[in-house]
């Protein structure tokens, strides 16, 4: 398997390369340069399988045999044996043909878990074959960052460096970062929203001489494909749980950054039979803009009750628009740079590939709120507001009730309390091995909004380590 830049400006290259780089050296995101496809017979052949060894089926063709199929076997398994829950992403049923598919059983309660447990094993065995040391510098909404540091501070071959947006995450998702021991773990508060802080990233990524000679920055945002590659199996497991794939299934992701919802966009491309794709913003609806109004514009940043999609700017989309572009990379090139400096159209036969493949529905508040109360009095399941979102957008989407709905819950209630009681409902606890978290110590550091105070900061960070 080669891999390939939406930008075209790059070599093809390895899957291990994609996994050190993240963002490719043009400043475009790395794709596969062919999708694996699967039969209906083939995926039906995997019915009985647990979710490891479902996990192995579908990731083994964008590895080959980089990684000694051993080797992977190991990493993926040792990967969900940290979740809570046997079936590692249970389904539970929310109405009729409505189903909720539970990805938040892991180290930290969010999806993350599911690619960012993996690629911390991956980063290690890769780093440990080529003898190398490697900083990651990652930027999160609120989930990435605590999933990345439980994912990676056990790894003697990296430096992690995660920033988030000062005073705009939720407590909880603050403290699961910031409370991670290791001499290897460094939070940044980045005095801006989640999009500075993914402005910064990429301008590091872009300009890599603040680093020593001998190291490189790898990603952990969904920008970094191993990310993406992890995401894919769960829309398998739960279509197989189903009557997939002789049934087809529909999906609603609640997403800001769409790398959740493009995993699933793959899955159809590689065989799973998918109905509907079903994108659910908050008030921050660049994304529903584009696909209900063919408007993708910027907008002022809102504040919601559901922070990880407080988010302007979708990275992964420019995945998908790659596709729409025909894999045209200069044509993507033109229109991301005329981004900022205009509200963009695309034709309208793109439109209407676009529309073929999505529906969409922005939630705001107030709706979120009455939502979670509604889905706890009718089934007595409590959500976060980010599956609340999925709720409402799923059900005033769903153009056909006979076909299985599946919401994606992306995070445990308990990280979002000022949500779930502002809905009237009682303060959701906090699992067990997380009931002393707001007594534990915090670091971390408040930084400027500008480039230079975080490559500064890693900088000098890395030289008191080598000096010591």
């Amino acid at each position: 398997m080669r891999y390939i830049s939406t930008r075209g400006a790059c070599p093809d290259q390895s899957f291990e390369q994609v996994l050190l780089t993240g963002l490719a050296p043009d400043g475009g995101l790395f794709v596969p340069a062919e999708l694996p496809h699967f039969t209906v017979e083939e995926i039906a052949s995997w019915k009985e399988l647990n979710y490891s060894d479902l996990a192995l089926k579908i990731i083994a063709p964008f590895i080959g045999d980089e990684i000694p199929a051993p080797a992977l076997r190991a990493i993926v398994e040792e990967s969900y044996a940290e979740f809570n829950h046997p079936e590692v992403a249970p389904l539970s049923k929310l109405g009729e043909n409505e189903w909720m598919l539970e990805l938040y059983h892991g180290p930290t309660l969010a999806f993350k878990d599911f690619a960012l447990q993996v690629l911390g094993r991956l980063l290690d065995y890769v780093l440990k074959e080529k003898d190398q040391r490697v900083v990651i510098l990652g930027a999160t909404s609120g989930d990435t960052g605590s999933a990345a540091l439980e994912g990676c501070r056990h790894s003697e071959r990296v430096d992690i460096f995660i920033l988030h947006p000062h005073n705009r995450v939720s407590d909880v998702q603050r403290k699961q970062m910031t409370t991670v021991p290791g001499d290897n773990v460094y939070n940044l508060a980045v005095e801006g929203n989640f999009d500075d802080c993914q402005r910064i990233l990429k301008a590091a990524f872009a300009d890599q001489s603040f680093l020593p000679d001998d190291r490189q920055l790898v990603a952990v945002n969904s920008i970094n494909w191993g990310r993406i590659l992890m995401q894919i199996v769960y829309y398998f497991s739960a279509s197989l749980r189903l009557g997939g794939p002789q049934q087809a299934v529909s999906f609603t992701v609640p997403t800001g950054n769409f790398g959740d919802i493009y995993a699933g966009y793959l899955a159809r491309q590689m065989g799973l039979p998918i109905k509907q794709l079903v994108v659910a913003t908050n008030t921050n609806d660049i994304l529903h803009r584009f696909i209900s109004s063919n408007d993708y514009s910027s907008a002022n940043l809102s504040r919601t009750f559901s922070p990880s999609m407080d988010i302007l700017v979708s990275s992964n989309f420019e995945r998908y628009l790659f596709d729409l572009f025909k894999r045209d990379g200069a044509a993507l090139v033109d229109f991301m740079d005329r981004f900022n400096d205009q509200a963009l159209h695309v034709s309208e036969k793109q439109w209407s590939e676009v529309k073929s493949c999505f529906d969409s529905a922005s939630v705001d508040d107030a709706t979120t709120c009455k939502t979670i109360a509604e889905v706890y009095a009718e089934t007595g399941l409590l959500i976060d507001p980010h599956t609340a979102v999925a709720v409402k957008a799923s059900r005033e989407c769903n153009a056909d009730r006979d076909i299985p709905m599946v919401v994606l819950s992306t995070a445990h209630p308990a990280k979002f309390s000022d949500a779930i009681t502002q809905a009237g409902l009682e303060t959701p606890t906090l699992p067990a091995h997380l009931q002393n978290l707001f007594e534990r110590e915090e670091r971390y550091t408040v930084v400027a909004n500008d480039l230079c105070a975080v490559t500064d900061f890693v900088k000098s960070q890395l030289e008191k380590k080598s000096l010591s």
